[in-house]
Protein backbone atom coordinates (compact mmCIF):
# COMPACT_ATOMS: atom_id res chain seq x y z
CA UNK A 1 0.00 0.00 0.00
CA UNK A 2 2.68 2.24 0.93
CA UNK A 3 4.49 1.63 -2.67
CA UNK A 4 1.53 2.41 -4.51
CA UNK A 5 1.06 5.87 -2.49
CA UNK A 6 4.38 6.85 -2.63
CA UNK A 7 4.04 6.12 -6.51
CA UNK A 8 0.51 8.20 -6.55
CA UNK A 9 2.14 11.03 -5.19
CA UNK A 10 5.22 10.86 -7.84
CA UNK A 11 3.00 11.13 -10.68
CA UNK A 12 0.73 13.90 -9.03
CA UNK A 13 3.88 16.31 -8.22
CA UNK A 14 5.20 15.50 -11.69
CA UNK A 15 1.37 16.32 -13.43
CA UNK A 16 1.40 19.20 -11.42
CA UNK A 17 5.03 20.22 -12.31
CA UNK A 18 4.62 19.69 -16.15
CA UNK A 19 0.83 22.02 -15.49
CA UNK A 20 2.50 24.95 -14.71
CA UNK A 21 6.13 24.87 -16.25
CA UNK A 22 4.15 23.86 -19.50
CA UNK A 23 5.57 26.50 -22.50
CA UNK A 24 8.11 28.08 -19.72
CA UNK A 25 11.26 28.46 -21.40
CA UNK A 26 14.39 27.67 -18.97
CA UNK A 27 16.14 31.46 -18.98
CA UNK A 28 14.62 34.50 -18.94
CA UNK A 29 15.02 36.24 -22.05
CA UNK A 30 15.81 39.65 -22.41
CA UNK A 31 12.88 41.11 -23.68
CA UNK A 32 10.40 39.62 -20.36
CA UNK A 33 13.40 41.53 -18.45
CA UNK A 34 12.58 44.58 -20.41
CA UNK A 35 9.03 43.66 -20.02
CA UNK A 36 9.38 43.21 -16.28
CA UNK A 37 11.11 46.31 -15.93
CA UNK A 38 8.57 48.73 -17.79
CA UNK A 39 5.22 46.84 -15.65
CA UNK A 40 7.25 47.86 -12.79
CA UNK A 41 7.86 51.61 -13.61
CA UNK A 42 4.47 51.98 -14.95
CA UNK A 43 3.06 50.69 -11.36
CA UNK A 44 5.55 53.18 -9.44
CA UNK A 45 4.74 56.01 -12.08
CA UNK A 46 0.72 55.25 -11.39
CA UNK A 47 1.16 55.05 -7.47
CA UNK A 48 3.07 57.77 -6.86
CA UNK A 49 0.31 60.34 -9.21
CA UNK A 50 -1.97 58.41 -6.26
CA UNK A 51 0.09 59.59 -3.57
CA UNK A 52 0.37 63.38 -5.07
CA UNK A 53 -3.44 63.01 -5.74
CA UNK A 54 -4.10 62.24 -2.11
CA UNK A 55 -2.06 64.83 -0.98
CA UNK A 56 -3.21 67.70 -3.29
CA UNK A 57 -6.52 66.95 -1.13
CA UNK A 58 -5.11 66.84 2.30
CA UNK A 59 -4.81 63.11 2.94
CA UNK A 60 -1.71 61.29 3.02
CA UNK A 61 -1.61 58.28 0.86
CA UNK A 62 -1.86 56.03 3.60
CA UNK A 63 -5.01 57.43 4.04
CA UNK A 64 -6.21 57.65 1.17
CA UNK A 65 -5.81 54.14 0.57
CA UNK A 66 -7.38 53.22 3.68
CA UNK A 67 -10.66 55.43 2.69
CA UNK A 68 -10.38 53.25 -0.30
CA UNK A 69 -10.55 50.37 1.17
CA UNK A 70 -13.75 50.90 3.05
CA UNK A 71 -15.43 52.00 0.55
CA UNK A 72 -14.19 49.53 -2.25
CA UNK A 73 -14.36 46.27 0.11
CA UNK A 74 -16.11 43.39 -1.60
CA UNK A 75 -20.28 43.09 -0.34
CA UNK A 76 -20.99 41.15 1.98
CA UNK A 77 -17.33 41.74 3.85
CA UNK A 78 -17.31 44.44 6.82
CA UNK A 79 -14.55 46.80 7.28
CA UNK A 80 -13.15 45.77 10.65
CA UNK A 81 -9.59 46.80 11.39
CA UNK A 82 -8.66 42.81 10.81
CA UNK A 83 -9.97 43.47 7.51
CA UNK A 84 -8.41 46.53 6.67
CA UNK A 85 -5.14 45.58 7.96
CA UNK A 86 -5.48 42.71 6.04
CA UNK A 87 -6.29 44.80 2.79
CA UNK A 88 -3.06 47.62 3.61
CA UNK A 89 -0.98 44.77 4.43
CA UNK A 90 0.14 46.34 7.42
CA UNK A 91 0.02 45.22 10.95
CA UNK A 92 -2.74 45.25 13.39
CA UNK A 93 -1.45 47.98 15.62
CA UNK A 94 -0.53 50.21 12.58
CA UNK A 95 -4.31 50.18 11.12
CA UNK A 96 -5.41 51.66 14.24
CA UNK A 97 -2.87 53.95 14.29
CA UNK A 98 -3.96 55.07 10.99
CA UNK A 99 -7.81 55.09 11.82
CA UNK A 100 -7.25 56.87 14.94
CA UNK A 101 -5.56 59.92 12.99
CA UNK A 102 -8.75 59.68 10.74
CA UNK A 103 -11.23 59.21 13.48
CA UNK A 104 -9.60 62.37 14.85
CA UNK A 105 -10.16 64.04 11.56
CA UNK A 106 -13.32 63.30 11.66
CA UNK A 107 -13.08 60.94 8.52
CA UNK A 108 -14.21 57.82 9.57
CA UNK A 109 -16.21 56.26 12.95
CA UNK A 110 -15.69 52.92 14.31
CA UNK A 111 -18.56 50.98 16.23
CA UNK A 112 -18.93 47.67 17.45
CA UNK A 113 -20.63 45.41 15.36
CA UNK A 114 -23.96 43.92 16.09
CA UNK A 115 -23.10 40.52 16.11
CA UNK A 116 -19.66 40.20 17.97
CA UNK A 117 -18.94 43.17 19.98
CA UNK A 118 -15.11 42.26 19.94
CA UNK A 119 -15.26 43.09 16.24
CA UNK A 120 -14.53 47.32 15.23
CA UNK A 121 -16.70 48.38 12.07
CA UNK A 122 -15.14 51.35 10.69
CA UNK A 123 -16.82 53.74 8.62
CA UNK A 124 -16.80 56.71 6.32
CA UNK A 125 -18.08 60.03 7.44
CA UNK A 126 -19.14 62.54 4.59
CA UNK A 127 -16.12 64.45 4.82
CA UNK A 128 -14.62 61.27 4.49
CA UNK A 129 -16.65 60.71 1.45
CA UNK A 130 -15.88 63.58 -0.33
CA UNK A 131 -11.99 63.47 -0.18
CA UNK A 132 -12.23 59.47 -1.16
CA UNK A 133 -14.39 60.68 -4.01
CA UNK A 134 -12.01 64.05 -5.21
CA UNK A 135 -9.17 61.08 -5.47
CA UNK A 136 -10.75 58.35 -6.84
CA UNK A 137 -12.30 60.35 -9.58
CA UNK A 138 -8.57 61.84 -10.47
CA UNK A 139 -7.19 58.37 -10.79
CA UNK A 140 -9.90 57.14 -12.90
CA UNK A 141 -9.61 59.50 -15.12
CA UNK A 142 -5.81 59.28 -15.24
CA UNK A 143 -6.15 55.60 -15.61
CA UNK A 144 -8.87 56.34 -18.88
CA UNK A 145 -6.38 58.50 -20.16
CA UNK A 146 -2.83 56.80 -19.43
CA UNK A 147 -3.89 53.26 -18.45
CA UNK A 148 -3.43 51.55 -22.21
CA UNK A 149 0.70 52.54 -21.07
CA UNK A 150 -0.02 50.24 -17.99
CA UNK A 151 -1.96 47.45 -19.85
CA UNK A 152 -0.02 46.84 -22.55
CA UNK A 153 3.24 46.70 -19.95
CA UNK A 154 1.09 43.54 -18.48
CA UNK A 155 0.06 42.18 -22.03
CA UNK A 156 4.03 41.75 -22.88
CA UNK A 157 4.43 39.66 -19.76
CA UNK A 158 0.82 37.55 -20.10
CA UNK A 159 -0.27 37.10 -24.00
CA UNK A 160 3.26 36.48 -25.37
CA UNK A 161 6.73 35.28 -25.11
CA UNK A 162 8.56 36.69 -27.85
CA UNK A 163 11.09 35.37 -29.96
CA UNK A 164 14.41 37.05 -30.35
CA UNK A 165 13.22 39.38 -32.70
CA UNK A 166 10.68 40.67 -30.82
CA UNK A 167 7.53 38.85 -32.88
CA UNK A 168 5.00 37.10 -30.41
CA UNK A 169 5.34 33.05 -30.40
CA UNK A 170 1.83 31.85 -30.30
CA UNK A 171 0.70 30.02 -27.95
CA UNK A 172 3.01 30.88 -25.40
CA UNK A 173 2.35 32.20 -22.17
CA UNK A 174 -1.84 31.77 -22.63
CA UNK A 175 -3.39 30.16 -20.05
CA UNK A 176 -5.35 27.15 -20.84
CA UNK A 177 -8.93 26.65 -19.59
CA UNK A 178 -10.08 24.45 -17.16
Amino acid sequence: MRLIHSRHTWESTRCIAIRYTYGMSGEVKTEQYRALAELRHQIREFLSEGDRAARTVGLEPQQYLLLLMIRGLPEGQAATIRTLADRLTLKHHSAVELVDRLEGNGLVRRARARDDRRNVIVSLLPRGERMLEEVARQRIDELRSNGHELVRAIERLLDRERDGGGRAVKGIGKRRKR
